[in-house]
């Protein structure tokens, strides 16, 4: 952890693990690099830039937090397919739209940790508004169809989503 935010990252989740109820103790990564708490209750981490967040359920569930960056427009066609259906690089909310669903997809990712899913072929978010907060999305996996509810808020320029399943 050379990085000065990666270092600050590390210690705000630590932080933050600590306003559950919980210490390092209690945190134990899988071979895929999911952390696990010891207790049983399902966790997800994300930190970007000076933000971090953790989410404790008893459910499965993914988090991520994105800053929203124009960058993502570039990036676009490697992450949507399904998407393209319904998102318009005319919208006037567009990367807003695309962060969203970016982060629906990381959080889905992190929520699953299986090696070979992949954002574009794997994972579809529903239409949604942004006003709404809310929207569906769909694993397609290896036969495995699954259906989620996603979560999604903005601040300070950056989109946080989190995942459960239906």
């Amino acid at each position: 952890m050379k990085s000065e935010l990666h270092q600050r990252g590390f210690l705000s989740v630590r932080h933050l693990l600590g306003e559950f109820g919980y210490s390092d103790l209690d945190l134990f990564y899988d071979s895929n690099g999911k952390p696990h708490l010891k207790d049983g209750k399902h966790l997800s981490i994300t930190h970007s830039f000076t933000f971090s967040a953790i989410i404790v359920s008893d459910k499965e569930v993914g988090i991520d937090i994105e800053k929203q960056r124009e960058k993502i427009g570039k990036i676009a066609k490697k992450f949507i397919e399904y998407e393209c259906q319904y998102l318009l690089e005319t919208d006037e909310e567009y990367i807003k739209k695309l962060t969203v669903i970016w982060g629906v997809k990381e959080s889905l990712y992190k929520l699953f940790a299986t090696p070979g899913m992949l954002f574009k072929a794997h994972f579809l978010v529903i239409p949604f508004m942004l006003k709404d907060q809310k929207t569906k999305a769909w694993i397609d996996y290896k036969g495995l169809k699954k259906g989620f509810n996603a979560q999604f808020l903005e601040f300070d320029g950056f989109t946080c989503a989190y995942t459960l399943p239906e």
